[in-house]
């Protein structure tokens, strides 16, 4: 007899969760897209995004057939100033995504850089794998080097530091350190944040009085810039994603890797390091005492102490 709940459960998972897997866009890119009437199934107009699908073959978006997912990968890309984190700008301003090199598939960004934000951004080729980045609830912390000018509010700089409220939007606490050395009337420090609402850096340091100069992101969660050049791209390990976004993958029924082990490194004898030997120089001549004498009594000749 066949379990009830096996034959009344439906088959496939949503449209709007496969597309985006495909890398077409994130769930919520995939809905408007929906809603646009741009998504089809063998021509037919696709009408609601918890259509239930088993496999891409037939769908194609805006006429584009869309190809089946691939495996799950993970961009690290300096973005420089100058570039929208967008495909399309209406005005004509250039996008990251026309900077990429032409072996990088279609790819959808983690989150957002505005024009005049420069560093590190994520990109991916799976959008579930985006918006679950995305979230605020994975916990993860954003890292930026910020140069300011301007005089501190030190009593808002506490504000934002224990979580603020600006203009009606509500900010979680951040944490803000200032570097000891300054460059002329502008001032370095790191900012790191768990959210990242639209320019929110810039608004909470225009809080304590400060104006944002450069704006350079260092670090996402577990991913650093690092030495990465500006305008270049590398792809991420496939074991560094699949471990540091366990929960992600664990939940698709993946194989976690275990952590890579780091590289042990050499401890350090103590003592005063010996100096290195001079070329051409005359080895030192053992100091002799009259008590090596008397323990070689057979020298032929008699020496002198001081």
């Amino acid at each position: 007899m066949t379990d009830k709940n096996e034959t009344d459960s439906p088959k496939g998972e949503r449209i709007a969760k496969v597309l985006a897997r495909a890398g077409v866009g994130s769930r919520r890119a995939v809905e408007r897209m929906i809603e646009a009437s741009m998504v089809k199934i063998n021509g037919q107009i696709v009408e609601s995004p918890a259509t239930l699908i088993t496999s891409v073959e037939g769908v194609t978006v805006d006429d584009q057939k869309v190809n089946p997912p691939e495996a799950p990968k993970l961009w690290i890309y300096h973005k420089p100033t100058g570039r929208l984190t967008t495909y399309y700008d209406p005005e004509g301003r250039p996008t990251i995504f026309e900077a990429l090199p032409a072996n990088i598939p279609r790819v959808i960004s983690v989150g957002r850089l505005d024009l005049n934000t420069e560093g590190l951004l994520l990109l991916t080729n799976d959008g579930g794998l985006a918006r679950w980045l995305e979230l605020p609830s994975t916990g993860w912390v954003r890292t930026y080097r910020v140069r300011v000018n301007g005089r501190f509010h030190h009593k808002r700089l506490e504000e934002i530091s224990k979580g603020v409220n600006i203009e009606g939007v509500n900010y979680r606490s951040v944490e803000v350190i200032l570097d000891d050395r300054k460059e002329g009337v502008n001032q370095w420090l790191t900012i790191k944040i768990k959210e990242g609402k639209n320019r929110e850096v810039r608004k909470l340091l225009e809080y304590a009085g400060l104006t944002v100069t450069r704006l350079l992101r260092t670090a996402y969660g577990p991913f650093e810039l690092k030495t990465l050049q500006r305008g270049s791209i590398e792809e991420v390990a496939n074991s560094e994603l699949l471990f540091n976004c366990k929960e992600y993958f664990g939940e698709l029924g993946i194989t976690i890797p275990k952590a890579p082990e780091k590289p042990k490194t050499q401890s350090k004898k103590s003592g005063w390091a010996k100096s290195k030997p001079k070329k051409n120089e005359k080895p030192k001549r053992k100091k002799v005492t009259k008590k090596d004498d008397e323990k070689n009594p057979k020298k032929p000749f008699k020496r002198f102490y001081k």
